[in-house]
C-alpha cells in the first residue's frame, strides 16, 4: 500500500526521515536484553502506511526498560496523563508543563511523532474550572486551549480536543460543559486549537463508538455537521476499550463511513482485557480480537493507525478500575510478548515468523563472570521445539547450562530446547539458565526461533 495515507503526506514521511531505533538493551530486568522475532510493530505499520503507536506517563518513562520496549515497538507517543488540565492548569492561569515537556522529549529522543491527549474533558478538570459561571467557563476554556495548544504549537502531530461528550445512547453527556454551554462548546473548543496550532490534527475522541451504533450514529453526524459548517476538525479517535470476544462485527465498516467523510481515522487506545488470570484459550481469542482491530483499519486507507493504551500489562489501568480483570496489552508484565503481539504484526504483514521471542536477564554477577536466565515464549502457535541464539561479549565463553543444550561456534551462543521442555503451548513460557566468564557490560541482542 501507498505511504500517503496516514495524516496526507506529513506524518509518513517525518516517520521516514527518523532514524533508525535500535533493538531494546534491557526488556524483562534490569541488565537484561530481548529481540522479538519480528520487526518492530513501528516499521511493519509504516510499511502499511499507519502508524503503530502507544501511551506514555512520565511514571513509565522512568522505567529503562519500558522506555527502550517503547522506543523499539512504537512510532507514535500519545501523552498519556501529563496535558490533561488537572496538570497543565491546576489553579487558574498557573500553567505547569513540566510533565508534559518531559514525555514529549521523551518521545522525541525515541525517535517518535508525538499526539496530545486532551484539552477538553470532563474528568481530570479541576474544582475551580467545574465551578464557573457559564460565560466564565467558555473563556476559560478557550484561554486554557490557547495556553496549552499555544506550548506545543508545531511540536505535535495531532490534538485529542475534546474526550467522551457523548453518552452510549447518543445523547449529549449531561456533564457540566453541557449542562453550563450547550451543543456549542466543542465546536468552539476546534476552533480555539486550529487557532493555537494550526498544524496540529484536530480529533474528536471517544469509546464505545468503534463499531455502528447509536452512540457512533451520533459522533457521525456531529461530525458531518462539522464539515459543513467549516468547523476545523481532521479526525475522529476510537479508543477500543474492548473486552475479549466483544469486537464489533461492523468495526471496518465504521472506520470506512467516517474516512468517507474525508476525515482521518484513528484507533486512539486499543486495549482487551479479560477476567484474570489468563489462560492459553483467553490468549488466543485476544489476540483473534487484536488481529480483528488492526486489520480492520490498514484495509481502510483513511485509517491513519493503531495505538494501545500502554504496552505491557505492567502498566495497564485496567486492573484499578475493573477488578478481576486485565492481562489487556501486547506484552505482559515481564515485557514478554504475548499471542497478541503476534497478531498485531500479522495484521501489519509481517510477524508470521514470529514463532517465539527469548528474554534474556542476567540474575547474578561477580568479578570473574555472571549467571543469566533467558525466558522462551511462544507465539500465537504451539511449540515443538525452540532455539535461542545470541553473540558472546568480548572475553566472554559460556561454563554450564541448565534445561538446554548449549553450543558455542564464531563467537555466537546457541541454545536448544531439552527433551523435556521443547513442547510450549501458545502463549506460554518456558526457560533455562546459564553460567558464563568473563564481563557483563551490555546486553546482547537475542532471537528466538522454532525448530
Amino acid at each position: 500500500m501507498g505511504t500517503t495515507k496516514w495524516i496526507g503526506t506529513l506524518a509518513v514521511a517525518a516517520l521516514a526521515a527518523l532514524p533508525a531505533v535500535s533493538a531494546p538493551s534491557a526488556l524483562g530486568a534490569p541488565g537484561g536484553g530481548a529481540a522479538v522475532a519480528s520487526a518492530p510493530l513501528r516499521d511493519l505499520a509504516a510499511a502499511e502506511g499507519k502508524y503503530f503507536g502507544t501511551a506514555m506517563t512520565v511514571g513509565e518513562l522512568a522505567d529503562p526498560a519500558y522506555r527502550d520496549l517503547s522506543a523499539r515497538e512504537a512510532g507514535v507517543l500519545t501523552v498519556g496523563n501529563e496535558l490533561k488540565w488537572d496538570t497543565t492548569e491546576p489553579a487558574r492561569g498557573s500553567f505547569d508543563f513540566g510533565p508534559g515537556d518531559q514525555v514529549v522529549a521523551g518521545g522525541v529522543a525515541a525517535g517518535q511523532l508525538v499526539r496530545g491527549h486532551t484539552l477538553v474533558w470532563h474528568n481530570q478538570t479541576p474544582a475551580w474550572v467545574k465551578a464557573l459561571e457559564p460565560a466564565d467557563l467558555h473563556q476559560a476554556m478557550v484561554d486554557h486551549i490557547a495556553a496549552v495548544a499555544g506550548h506545543y504549537r508545531g511540536k505535535l502531530i495531532a490534538w485529542d480536543v475534546v474526550n467522551e461528550a457523548f453518552a452510549d445512547d447518543g445523547t449529549r453527556r449531561q456533564e457540566f460543559w453541557q449542562l453550563k454551554l450547550g451543543d456549542g462548546y466543542i465546536a468552539d473548543a476546534f476552533r480555539a486549537a486550529h487557532a493555537a496550532d494550526p498544524t496540529a490534527k484536530l480529533y474528536y475522541n471517544d469509546y464505545n463508538i468503534d463499531g455502528i451504533g447509536a452512540k457512533s450514529d451520533a459522533v457521525y453526524e456531529m461530525v458531518k455537521s462539522f464539515l459543513e459548517e467549516g468547523v476545523p476538525i481532521h479526525g475522529v479517535g476510537l479508543q477500543a476499550h474492548l473486552i475479549v470476544g466483544q469486537v464489533p462485527s461492523t468495526v471496518r465498516q465504521n472506520i470506512q463511513r467516517f474516512a468517507d467523510l474525508g476525515l482521518e481515522v484513528a484507533i486512539t487506545e486499543l486495549d482487551v482485557r479479560m477476567d484474570t488470570p489468563a489462560d492459553a484459550a483467553k490468549l488466543a481469542a485476544q489476540a483473534a480480537d487484536y488481529s480483528a482491530v488492526v486489520s480492520a483499519c490498514v484495509a481502510v486507507d483513511g485509517c491513519a493507525g493503531v495505538t494501545t493504551w500502554g504496552l505491557s500489562d505492567k502498566y495497564s489501568w485496567i486492573p484499578s478500575v475493573f477488578p478481576g480483570q486485565g492481562a489487556a496489552l501486547p506484552f505482559d508484565e515481564s515485557f514478554r510478548p504475548k499471542p497478541a503481539y503476534d497478531a498485531v504484526a500479522a495484521a501489519f504483514g509481517g510477524g508470521s515468523q514470529a514463532a517465539c521471542s527469548a528474554v534474556y536477564r542476567v540474575v547474578g554477577q561477580w568479578g570473574g563472570g555472571f549467571q543469566g536466565e533467558v525466558v522462551v515464549t511462544a507465539g500465537a502457535a504451539a511449540l515443538t521445539g525452540w532455539a535461542v541464539t545470541w553473540p558472546l561479549g568480548s572475553g566472554q565463553a559460556v561454563t554450564a547450562a541448565w534445561n538446554a543444550s548449549v553450543s558455542t561456534a564464531g563467537g555466537v551462543v546457541t541454545a536448544r530446547n531439552a527433551s523435556y521442555n521443547g513442547s510450549v503451548g501458545a502463549g506460554r513460557s518456558t526457560s533455562f539458565g546459564f553460567l558464563a566468564s568473563g564481563p557483563h557490560a551490555a546486553a546482547p541482542s537475542v532471537s528466538c526461533a522454532a525448530g
